[in-house]
Parts: C-alpha cells; structure tokens; sequence
C-alpha cells in the first residue's frame, strides 16, 4: 500500500488535463534550453516522469518537447540524472521514431545504454533494433582504450535475443560465440587496479595488483569465476560475469549451427556424442566450432562452480552467492547434456557428489529442484537409478519447508513443467499430493493458479478418493500447520509467550501437544498417501482447531477449496469407472456434515456438491440403486434439510429423476415404496400446520421439489397414486396459513399451491402422468425438455385445462421450474 502522500501524487498526475500538461511541458522546453541545468528543471522531468506513468494509456508529449528529451539522451555531456529521466519520460510516452535514436548511436557507454532501454522498449519489429544490434556487435569486435562499451553490451544484447532470437545470422552468432567463450575462459587472475592515498604529503598511488581469492580466503588457483573475490575487478572479469549471466539464455536459444531453436538441425545423437567426445579429449578445443567450444568453457566453467561452492564460505553473502552459482551451473549443464547427450557421462559424476552433499541440507532445497530436473532428463540415458532422489524431494522438502514461499512457487513450477513425465517415471508423485498440498495450504492465494493445473495430474484411480477427503480437509491442514509453526517456536514451559498468541490459539496449541490427538495430526499432516482415506475422528479435529477458523490463513485456504472441487470432478468425472463413482456418491453424503466450521465454507462446498452429484447421477443413474440405503437415510431425515438444504433438495431431485426402472431395472416396486414413504414422510413433518409452529426456515423451492418427487414415484407405481394427491391436497392449507404467509411471498406461496394442483390433475391421468413425468431413459436429450414452446408445457397446459377448465389457478411453469 502507497502511503496517503504518495496515493495523492498519483491521483493528481492521472488527473491531470490535457490542456495543464501542455503548458507544464512548454515550461519544461524552457527550462531544458537554459545553460545551467537548476534544481527546478530536475524536479519538473521528475513531476512528468510521475504524470506519464501513472497511467495505463500512453501520453502524448510536444514533438518538440520529445525532440529536446532525446537530445539531452544522446548527449554524453548531460548529467547522468537529466538522461535517466529523459529515457523514463520517452518509455512511457507516445512512442517516437525509433530510427532518430539509432541513427547515429552514441560511443560513449552510459548514453548508449539508456539509448538502448528506450529503443528495445519502443521497438515494434525486428526491423526497429536492426541498426542497434549493428552497433552492438561493432563494439564486440572493436577495441577501445576505455574498455567500457563491453560491459554493457551483453545485457542490452540478452534482452535483444530474448525479444528478436532471429535478429542475429549465422555468421553473427558465431562472432559473439567465440567472444563469450574468451571472456568465460580467459579473464585475468589479478585483481583490479585501485587508488590509494599515499599519506599526508604525497598524492595517491596505484596499489600494486593483488591476487584474486576464492570465497574462503585461499589464493585462487585456477581461472577466474563468479566465485573468486576481489576488492576490484578489471573489465575482462566483469565481461565474465556478465557472460555467465546470460550465458544460459544464449544456449536455449541458438543451437549448434548458430540458428534458433525453432529452426533447429536434425543432426543425429551419434555425430553430436562424436563432436562432444572430440571437445573432451582435444589437446586444443580452438579447434571446434565456436558454438561447440562454447559449451566446452561453459561446461567447463560451471563444473569449476560447483567445486568452489564447496568452499566454507567467510560471508554470509558469498554462501547465498554460491546457492545461485549452484542451481544456474547445474541448469546450464542440463542445458548442455541436452543438446549433446554425451556430456552426461562427464556430467554425472560431479552431479551425484553435489546431490550427496547437499539433499541433507535443508537451506540449500531450492537447488535440489534443478538437480532433480538434471536425473528427470538424463538418468535413463546414463541408466543411472534416480528413486532416491525424487523420494527426497517429495517427502522432505514440502513437509519441512512449506513456509518458504520462492521454494513453494519453484516447486510447484517444477511439477507444472514436468507433470506428464512424473506421472509415468516416478513412482511417490502421485502418492505425494499429502505434501504437495501443504505448499498451498500455506500459501493458498499466491499459488491457486498453479494448483488448477496441476490438480489432475495428481489423480489417479487408487488416491482418488482419499485425495478428495484431502481437499476437503484442506482448511484443517492450513490450521494445523499454522500450529506446527507456533510449537516448534515456543516451549511448552513458556507459558507467557504461549499466551501472548491469545486464548484460543494457546488452547489450540495445548491440544496440538496432547498425546491424545497426536494421531489426528499426525494423519493430516501425513507426507504421503496411502494410510486411509479418512479418519474415524474427523468431527474431534473440527472441534480442537475451531477456535482457529478465523485464522486469515485459514480462511484463504477456505476459499481455494470450491475451485479445487471444481477442477476435481470435472477431471475424475471423465475417467471415472462404476466403482469409483459410488464410493465419490458415498463421499458427497458422507461430507456434507463432515466440513470444518467456517464462516460460508460450507454453503460453498455444498453448491459444489449439489453440481456434480446430479453430475454423477446423469452419467451413471444405476448410482441411485447402488447406494440405495445411505440415500435413502440421508433423505428420510428432516434434520438436513435445516443444516444443508440444497444438497437435500438435489438429492431429492436425483431421486425422483433416476429412480426408474427405465434406468435400472433392479429398481423394484418394493424400493419405490420405501423412498415414497420416506419423502413422504418429511414432507407431511414438515408441512405441518400448527398454532405454534414458527415460520418454515426452508424455501418454497424444497417445498415444490418434493411434491414432484413423490408425484415422479408414485407414476412408477401407481398404487401409490392416492396416498400423493391426498398429501397434495393439503398444500392449500399449508401455504395459506399464518406462519406461512408472513414468511414467503404472495408468489412463493401461489407457486406452491399451482404445483400440488397441477400435480393432482397430471395424476388423474395415471398414463399420462408417467409420460410427463417419467420420461424414457432417452428422453433427456430433445429439446422439450428445455423450450418452453415446445411439446410438453402445452401437454401440461392442455391436460390442466382439460381436468379444471374452470380453475383460477395459473397455468404450469416451463419444464425447468419442476425442480428448480
């Protein structure tokens, strides 16, 4: 968040009128043609650097205002501070010819380099940076005494490639080849020249070159690298560093023969392993081509890496250092093996000392994802066993550092990049979603994107269901994570610091300690799957983390599980098989009572239920036989239609649309019967008028629901006929009696009283009543089901005009209001 002073600075610049600017940047043109550059001509370029940024469209600036703010650009006689911000204003204004700036490119190194932000940020095609990338590659080849245009060549160069990879030919990707290769390999050995006083009565003195150390103090002993300290450094080691940055942009972008990648050779594996064992076993690598001895020094270069950062470094910033050295050498030599297999043979061996020294180490998992990536990609070809190293990868660094959000985005992109193969060659992915999870739980808004996609990679037949209890569980796992943090800070004994978290987190942590509820943590906090798909004691965890639901943490985490869902059903409904079905069915009635307490996280998951139950029943209606008794209990008590009303109401639905023989034909008068006398059982409890009963917390649509629910079975079995419209003809009466009426509206209750009449027409007409009402198994496709000037609403229609022609009461609703 901005601060109030600077949220009112931005709203003044993007409030700004046209006809204001003008006049602010004719101010500006004066200043800029003044001879001594005022502190007042600084703060107005600074004001319009503010106006033409602070919005999302460009703005367009005086041609001649524009004009002078190039030439103070281009000019390497202006202050450093007037040309950084001329460069800002010109990026984000209008865009200007390009061409003007590129015409006659600066040699000074610091103009050309902000001349180059704004021509790579204003280039709308190849052809625009064309003349800059002439004079790049000049400044490559020629040699100033200055030594100063190198350094920064290569990072305007990188960004250039990044943008147009097809800019540079052949003969062009060869030159700056063959110059990475001589800054990678070749820099000096001695450090910088440095000024020094040379006392009170002397001038200063050049110090006399000293020799570059490695990061714990020894003298370096081999060629110069990232990792050599210096208290200055000559340009040719700066050109090294500079190389190694980009060095592996260069190589995923231009292949062997120096073209891109989109045009790359189909020179086969066995001349690249003949080219690469000449590389290793040449007494003169000068001898390959530029691209080939490129990788020769960059591999090279990255295996000496990898041995300095064994060094026991003496700062705390040369450890981070060799981190980062560690995960880019081990990706460019990916990198390298890729593109010549043969390399993998060299390779491995420093890959599996680096892996066996470090997968102990837990503040060095970031770089345990590239090497990883290194035995995903070349383990079969050097029929190397890589189990262990992807079962270190998955059990332990998602259990241990979850809480590390650049390790958790890395990882989840890891398995975004790689999901297709996992699934195939590693055996615990799947069986590791218990961890993978924890990663979102903990930082559930920044990762939900990623989770979207990864999600069905995670499923297969045998985790399935457990890996839905696990969404739905997901809450808990946020909450109990968040204790696991909490314990492993503060002692038990230290009861004030406990204390200090609140009541209720401090109750929570007491619990999360107790060895009664060990297991219960334990288990939802498991590293992988396999140990169940649920818990007996679900609803004691529930009540030991509840005063943790209003954890924001927990809350977040909360609102990721819907779409979670969403994604789960869609993908399992596609590959599901018969049984896979009925236990999901099983689960959706089981859950819907089973959900941690917070606030709208059951309304929400229960829509989702809702969705997919019909979902699953249209796919597979014998589901309805399969799980007759759990359905038949959930619907036969009232009690959840207080607590879950629209999943009851589905599930009703789903009950009189499948409950056929049409659909199964094990479905029997006798279970007809027993489903009838259920719902109508409910119906009658719930319907029922007395002068103390309060207003119905349930709405007209249940009300209508199970009316044609009940008419559904009793046309499947028509002795059931009477007993219906006996029960429907007490709809009247409850829909108009007092507690009725002060709380639905006059609508709701003539739709309810419509219905039941409609209903007991329809049912006058038993043959006629199971065709309307219970279509054939194939009937659910044609379009009267859905157009309300289609077939069935006029049957509808004609059928109740024909039975009351004399009735007040208004005609039937469409189709899709039967159940809705």
């Amino acid at each position: 968040m901005y601060a109030a002073a600077t949220e009112s600075l931005i709203k003044q610049a993007r409030e700004i009128k046209e006809e204001e600017l003008q006049r602010f940047c004719g101010r500006i043109f004066k200043q800029l043609h003044t001879k001594d550059v005022s502190g007042d001509t600084v703060d107005s370029l600074q004001r319009l650097s503010l106006i033409v940024s602070a919005t999302k469209y460009a703005r367009e600036l005086p041609s001649d205002l524009v004009m002078k703010l190039q030439t103070v650009l281009r000019s390497s006689s202006c202050p450093e501070q007037l040309q950084v911000l001329s460069s800002s204003i010109i990026r984000e204004s209008s865009p200007p010819s390009v061409h003007s700036l590129c015409s006659d490119p600066s040699h000074d190194s610091r103009t050309f380099s902000y001349v180059a932000s704004v021509v790579l940020t204003q280039a709308g095609n190849k052809e625009d940076v064309m003349p800059l990338c002439h004079h790049l590659l000049k400044s490559l080849e020629s040699r100033l005494s200055d030594g100063q245009i190198s350094r920064h060549t290569l990072p305007i160069l990188s960004k250039m490639i990044t943008a147009y990879p097809e800019i540079l030919t052949d003969d062009q990707v060869n030159l700056v080849s063959r110059k990475l290769v001589d800054w990678l390999r070749y820099a000096s050995m001695q450090q910088g020249a440095s000024m020094s006083s040379g006392g009170f009565f002397s001038g200063p003195r050049t110090r006399q070159p000293a020799p570059l150390t490695e990061v714990d103090g020894v003298v370096v002993g081999n060629f110069f690298t990232v990792l050599c300290v210096g208290q200055s450094y000559t340009e040719d080691q700066w050109m090294n560093m500079y190389t190694f940055s980009m060095i592996k942009s260069w190589l995923l972008t231009y292949d062997t023969d120096g073209t891109t990648n989109t045009e790359s050779d189909d020179r086969s594996e066995v001349d690249s392993s003949v080219m690469s064992m000449v590389s290793a076993t040449s007494s003169s690598s000068r001898l390959l081509p530029p691209k080939e001895r490129l990788r020769e020094k960059a591999f090279e270069y990255c295996q000496r890496l990898i041995e300095q950062s064994d060094r026991k470094a003496l700062k705390k910033t040369d450890t981070e250092l060799q981190k980062a050295c560690i995960i880019e050498s081990v990706s460019i030599m990916d990198i390298i093996c890729g593109e010549d297999p043969s390399y993998v043979y060299r390779a491995f061996p420093c890959i599996k000392a680096l892996y066996g020294r470090l997968n102990g180490d837990l503040t060095y998992a970031r770089a345990l994802l590239p090497i990883a990536q290194f035995y995903l990609n070349h383990s079969e070809t050097a029929a190397v066993d890589s189990e262990a190293v992807f079962c270190q990868l998955f059990s332990h660094c998602p259990a241990e550092q979850f809480n590390e959000p650049l390790l958790a985005f890395e990882f989840v992109q890891f398995c975004l990049l790689n999901a297709s193969v996992l699934q195939d060659r590693v055996a615990n992915y799947r069986q590791s979603f218990p961890n993978l999870l924890k990663f979102l739980a903990w930082n559930s808004s920044g990762l939900i994107e990623e989770f979207v996609e990864l999600l069905p990679s995670l499923i297969a037949p045998d985790t399935a269901i457990e890996l839905l209890h696990t969404i739905l569980d997901l809450p808990c796992l946020a909450a109990a994570l968040d204790l696991q943090q909490r314990s492993a800070c503060y002692h038990a004994s230290d009861r004030t610091t406990w204390d200090q978290q609140g009541a209720k987190v401090a109750a929570c942590l007491d619990a999360f300690r107790q060895p009664l509820y060990r297991g219960l943590f334990l288990y939802i906090l498991r590293p992988e799957a396999g140990t169940g798909d649920t818990i007996d004691r679900l609803k004691m965890l529930h009540e030991i983390l509840a005063d943790m639901a209003e954890s924001p943490r927990v809350v977040r985490c909360a609102q990721v599980v819907p779409v979670l869902l969403q994604v789960y059903f869609n993908t399992v409904t596609q590959k599901a098989d018969e049984k896979m079905m009925n236990q999901m069915l099983l689960v959706l009635l089981e859950r819907n009572s089973l959900l941690y307490n917070i606030k709208t996280f059951n309304v929400e998951v229960q829509k989702v239920f809702s969705t997919h139950l019909q979902a699953l029943c249209r796919l597979h209606p014998p589901l309805i036989v399969d799980q007759s008794r759990e359905i038949l209990e959930f619907a036969s008590s009232p009690a959840n239609i207080y607590s879950k009303e629209d999943f009851y109401t589905h599930v009703v639905w789903v009950i009189g649309e499948y409950l056929s023989v049409s659909y199964d034909p094990r479905c029997t008068v006798e279970l007809i019967t027993s489903f009838f006398e259920s719902l109508e059982a409910v119906l009658f409890e719930i319907t029922q008028v007395r002068q103390s009963a309060s207003p119905p917390s349930f709405s007209p649509r249940l009300i209508t629901v199970l009316m044609t629910t009940l008419a559904k079975l009793a046309t499947r079995s028509q002795d059931l006929i009477p007993r219906v419209s006996l029960c429907l003809s007490k709809m009247r009466t409850f829909a108009r009696s007092a507690p009725v009426m002060a709380c639905y509206s006059e609508e709701d209750t003539e739709e309810i009283i419509t219905r039941a009449h409609e209903l007991i027409n329809l049912l006058k007409l038993p043959n006629v009543a199971q065709f309307v009402l219970a279509p054939s198994a194939g009937g659910d496709s044609p379009r009267w089901h859905r157009d309300t000037n289609a077939s069935l609403p006029q049957g509808m229609r004609a059928v109740s005009g024909l039975l009351h022609r004399h009735s007040s009461f208004l005609p039937t609703t469409p189709y899709g209001t039967w159940w809705t």
